[in-house]
């Protein structure tokens, strides 16, 4: 893959045939859609309009998103209904919204998480900078649920930045989850452009507070390719991933979900995502990587593996 090649602005008017999805009918893709509506249950699979939802619906898996299904931040690449509060308004909004966190969301989660089988479990959410902790109370809740009444499961959380609350992140870090992730998302050239209220540095070190946690968890992050960024500035978030002790990154094609969102620069070919797998491998990272790979994709055979 040559150094600029992640960077080259696509000529394809419409997807290649490589990003092509079937779509779902089996009755196991119906089936785990009813227990989320039952249970009145959101998933970053529909939210976020994830190419891999009937593939991991069919299979009777889901990613659980909680704290509701509004985020207060508005990242370019997100499909998650987002709504900033005017400042005249912030303070009364802030405490609708803290009145909002549902208490009894962690028990229908497991109580779906039951229903559904999961031996391995993924719990993520909006972001919810309106919360004093935002929102690492409802994380604790969810995981001490889960340990509580399916003790033999995996807990895997995928945690927003909390504004880099190091103590909110450090009452996430203290249940133990068996995987801690957050996603970089992309190379710190385009946050500006694809995380306007995120910084890389900050996801970085919290990633790196993780990675030192006593016992540490494993740590996850993940990528999008196809955003215009360049080989070498991958490598160099891959490098500075090393360093600060993430074990697993998971790699995948950024598609754009919706006209609001940012358009793809560039689709990259299948052939070119071993090449990312080999260069996490050099610095001693297991590198999850290809077209369809998002960071809670196949997330129990990723945890497996990642164990040796």
């Amino acid at each position: 893959m040559a150094e600029h090649s992640l960077s080259r602005r696509s000529t394809l008017v419409r997807k290649p045939a490589w990003l092509k999805v079937t779509a779902p009918a089996s009755g196991a893709f119906r089936a785990t859609g009813a227990v989320l509506d039952e249970l009145r249950l959101h998933s970053v699979c529909d939210e976020a309009r994830c190419p891999n939802r009937g593939e991991c619906f069919s299979a009777g898996t889901a990613t659980f998103l909680i704290l509701g299904d509004v985020c207060t931040r508005s990242c370019r690449f997100c499909a998650v209904k987002h709504a900033q509060p005017r400042p005249a308004d912030l303070q009364a909004r802030a405490q609708a919204r803290r009145r909002a966190v549902d208490p009894d969301e962690p028990v229908r989660l497991v109580e779906a998480a039951a229903r559904l089988g999961l031996t391995h479990v993924v719990v993520t959410s909006v972001t919810r900078d309106d919360l004093p902790d935002g929102g690492a109370g409802q994380f604790v809740a969810a995981v001490r649920a889960l340990r509580a009444t399916l003790p033999a499961a995996t807990v895997e959380v995928l945690v927003p930045d909390f504004g880099g609350d190091r103590a909110a992140l450090d009452r996430v870090l203290g249940e133990r989850p068996d995987v801690l992730g957050h996603n970089l998302e992309t190379v710190p050239r385009l946050y500006p452009r694809v995380r306007p209220q995120a910084t890389y540095e900050r996801s970085l070190e919290m990633l790196g507070r993780a990675g030192a946690a006593a016992p540490p968890p494993l740590v996850k992050t993940g990528l999008m390719v196809g955003l215009g960024e360049t080989r070498r500035e991958v490598r160099a978030v891959l490098a500075d991933c090393a360093r600060y002790n993430v074990d697993v990154v998971t790699i995948g094609q950024y598609l754009q979900p919706d006209s609001g969102c940012l358009p793809v620069a560039r689709y990259v070919a299948p052939e070119e995502f071993p090449g990312l797998q080999s260069d996490g491998a050099r610095l001693g990272l297991q590198v999850v990587a290809g077209p369809f790979v998002r960071s809670s994709y196949r997330a129990a055979e990723v945890f497996s593996a990642a164990l040796g």
